[in-house]
């Protein structure tokens, strides 16, 4: 049923039957343990300009299955991803920017790329982003907006968020609580496109 998920969502992509079909065998291949017949399927594809084996090969180079671990060759290809929208692209470009894995660490490039998965409702993006808000890397240190963007994952179903929540609203006063779950609120409402700066 996944596969067959995937398949249409690559087929309404504007992808061609045998673009789904290749990308169903690597899929199955993945899901078999059979990385290299994967990265096979998946590498033309990638090649191609497919955003989804894109960030498929991404991730096969950040973990080292499939080839060889190489993380700039995971930012390369999860760097493609991203400029097409994939926000799991976009949460794990801005991690390595974060960290400094595969490029010079930059916080100000991995909030821009933590926002634009956010953005699509991404919660592990959500938590990041509430996280270098909580820390001011890359970004002014703002416990309210941190707090909005934490309460957005955590409703999203990033269970540590709420957790980082509760640890903000400790350096808040009640009126920034308040404001800050309007702010999530408004942030929701608009789809994620009014959310705080």
């Amino acid at each position: 049923m996944k596969i067959l998920l995937v398949a249409t969502v690559i087929m309404a992509l504007g992808h061609s039957p045998l673009v789904a079909q290749n990308f169903e065998k690597g899929l199955e291949a993945y899901q078999a343990g059979d990385y290299a017949a994967a990265v096979q399927e998946w590498r033309p594809l990638a090649e191609q300009g497919n955003g989804i084996a894109q960030f498929k090969l991404g991730l096969m180079y950040r973990m080292g299955v499939g080839v060889q671990l190489n993380d700039t060759q995971a930012v390369k290809w999860y760097l493609l991803a991203a400029e097409q929208g994939n926000a799991d692209a976009q949460n794990n470009l801005g991690f390595m920017y974060g960290k400094g894995e595969g490029v010079l660490q930059d916080y100000a490039k991995a909030v821009k790329w933590y926002r634009l998965a956010a953005e699509q409702g991404d919660a592990d993006a959500q938590n990041n982003l509430a996280v270098m808000h909580y820390y001011g890397h890359g970004i002014l240190q703002d416990y309210v907006i941190a707090h909005m963007w934490f309460n957005l994952a955590s409703a999203n179903g990033k269970k540590r968020a709420s957790q980082w929540r509760d640890e903000a609203a400790v350096k808040m006063t009640p009126v920034d609580i308040s404001e800050a779950q309007k702010m999530a609120k408004k942030c929701v409402s608009s789809n994620y496109q009014n959310c705080g700066l």
